[in-house]
């Protein structure tokens, strides 16, 4: 298959592009490179079957190429760099969304949009099933993120409807693994980086909210059952196992044997208070569940960002 990946240099995107490619799949990537990064893609860019363009996924987008899939999942993600970003992540999640549906619709492709968990805010309903409607601020400092996946996802719908254009809505919960950025500002990757380099975990509040994680690996087999089940409506994809933060620093001091001390800082406004994925959907439709172990994962994370801060110097 012929397949466009917005974000595809992001942590995501990058694996889920190096998995179709090992497919046997050609992948267009666009990515304006504001939160990606050219190494996460530097294997791929010498291969006849793998085509980078650095372009903003906002702007209007040519594609010579027929497609079979259109796969949106350029979007600043991070609260660090949405709130960096704000504009940006609005015009990716809606004027992105926009352009890349039009792509699809002009190609007869197939549309995938990778939403996300904030669109629950901090939730009333625990776990969060994909019939809850959410408990968000749409004017707080998160909207800019939560509030253009909403309309990404209300758009993507609307294609479905008027245009009949065949479509897969992902609302990915925590993910982390190898190839996130060592400034990424996302738990596990500060978390790890600020344990290697023995300096204070910083937790805000009492680390008493509570997350999943879910290993890239398990995410990425996840998207790809997905593409090969008509299913129309969103879908959660996440590992269920919920964790306080608190615990995870615990977890990670332990594994990386740092003599890191634990910081408290003031909580942000509007941070969720817990985030837990209800994946029954995933189970029966995909028969997926994650089987990575939360210490199995953090293994892997650790060593592949000890080698990258050794690379880099800053071990």
């Amino acid at each position: 298959m012929k397949i466009l990946i917005t974000g595809a240099a992001g942590f995501l995107g990058s694996h889920l592009a190096r998995n179709l490619l090992n497919c046997g799949n050609s992948v267009i990537c666009v990515d304006n490179l504001i939160t990606g990064c050219e190494d996460n893609i530097k294997d791929l860019l010498g291969l006849s079957e793998f085509k980078f363009i650095n372009q903003d996924v906002a702007k209007p987008l040519h594609i010579e190429e027929d497609l079979d899939w259109v796969m949106h999942l350029a979007s600043p993600a991070s609260p660090k760099y949405y709130l960096k970003y704000p504009i940006k992540t609005l015009k990716a999640g809606t004027l992105g969304t926009h352009n890349c549906l039009g792509i699809a619709k002009k190609k007869n492709a197939r549309f995938l949009l990778t939403s996300t968990s904030e669109i629950y805010g901090d939730p009333l309903v625990h776990p969060q099933t994909e019939e809850y409607f959410g408990n968000v601020n749409c004017v707080g400092p998160r909207s800019c993120y939560d509030e253009s996946k909403r309309v990404a996802e209300a758009m993507t719908c609307a294609y479905q409807r008027e245009h009949n254009i065949t479509i897969r809505i992902l609302r990915i919960f925590n993910t982390y693994g190898p190839l996130m950025q060592i400034n990424d500002g996302r738990v596990i990757s500060n978390f790890i980086c600020q344990a290697l380099t023995d300096k204070d975990i910083t937790i805000y509040g009492k680390g008493l909210q509570t997350r999943s994680f879910c290993y890239v690996d398990d995410l990425i087999d996840g998207i790809i059952k997905f593409m090969e089940v008509d299913y129309c409506t969103p879908l959660n994809l996440g590992n269920p196992q919920e964790i306080s933060i608190l615990e995870v620093a615990k977890q990670i001091l332990r594994l990386t044997n740092s003599d890191s001390k634990i910081k408290f800082l003031s909580l942000p406004k509007y941070d969720p208070r817990m985030r837990k994925p209800d994946i029954s959907k995933a189970k029966k439709l995909l028969d997926w569940e994650p089987r990575v172990s939360l210490e199995q994962g953090l293994i892997k994370t650790i060593s592949w960002f000890r080698n990258k801060l050794t690379k880099e110097g800053k071990l």
